[in-house]
């Protein structure tokens, strides 16, 4: 008989990151909260993990990130005000967003080490459960969402999965990369990977971005992990250790990725997301093509 995967539950949202390629928007406000349309970052992030059946959310947060766990919280009398003007459809939009009952806890990252070093911070709150990681400056628009399309990968073949897209062979120094052994469609087997290989010579043009489903014997390695790449403790890095022991699974998603932790990205994002909008995208493409 074949034994199932231990089900998925938690995930990990690392959200100390400053920010420093979207400053200064960055200075006062957590990049997690920078708009996209008539909401956050970090709505959009949310609503993909409850959508894969995510009942527990760690944000690994750092300093002057207080207004994210406060964005999940009651406004008292924000919701006040809109239910005695009747605005009772905002009303239910915020209130949609609102936290569970212990359904998200919050835990410092008290220096900047890396990726790798922000999900070991969440290893006493995760325990020895699989669990998913997902960047949260990196909206995916697909239907259903990434993460639960990789949720559904793993339901079925359990081990470690790996979102990834492609990119073009120039841009292959800029992102974790897969070193691919076997290709069933959408589905690579994986013999390695690599953190922003020199350029020429990366194994595939497969980018890792930014959505995991782990196995908590990485905690393990990432304690012992040594700095890589930009002198952080890479995720990527301690990935590539579990390897030697646990299968991995990298899954192609389907859907248009937005790195909102840039400029161009995040401008992109809005104008994307916008068009597609039933209660704006026309009057969002005649703005667009009158200052064009």
């Amino acid at each position: 008989m074949t034994t199932s995967p231990a089900r998925l539950r938690k995930a990990v949202l690392p959200v100390a990151g400053l920010g420093t390629r979207v400053l200064p928007g960055t200075k006062t406000t957590p990049k997690e909260l920078l708009n996209v349309v008539d909401r956050p970052i970090l709505s959009y992030i949310v609503e993909e993990a409850r959508e894969a059946g995510i009942e527990h959310i760690v944000f690994v947060t750092g300093r002057a990130k207080q207004a994210i766990e406060d964005y999940f919280d009651h406004q008292i009398e924000l919701e006040a005000q809109l239910a005695a003007k009747g605005k009772t459809e905002i009303l239910a939009a915020m209130n949609a967003e609102l936290a569970q009952a212990g359904e998200m806890s919050f835990t410092r990252q008290m220096q900047p080490k890396g990726l790798g070093h922000a999900v070991w911070c969440a290893r006493d709150i995760i325990g020895p459960e699989p669990f998913a990681v997902i960047l949260p400056d990196v909206i995916v628009d697909s239907q259903p969402g990434a993460l639960k399309q990789l949720a559904k990968v793993y339901a079925e073949v359990g081990g470690n999965v790996i979102g990834v897209e492609a990119v073009p062979e120039a841009d292959t120094h800029k992102y974790g990369i897969i070193d691919p052994s076997t290709n069933d469609g959408r589905r690579y087997g994986m013999k390695g990977m690599v953190e922003k290989p020199a350029q020429g010579t990366a194994p595939s043009n497969m980018s890792i971005s930014g959505r995991y489903i782990l196995q908590p014997e990485i905690f393990d390695l990432l304690e012992t992990q040594e700095r890589g790449a930009g002198g952080e403790i890479q995720l990527t890095d301690a990935m590539a250790r579990l390897m030697q022991s646990q299968t991995f699974t990298a899954y192609e998603y389907e859907g248009v990725t937005h790195d909102c932790g840039d400029k161009i990205g995040l401008l992109r994002a809005n104008v994307a997301l916008a068009l597609k909008r039933p209660d704006l995208g026309d009057a969002a493409r005649a703005a667009i093509e009158s200052l064009l």
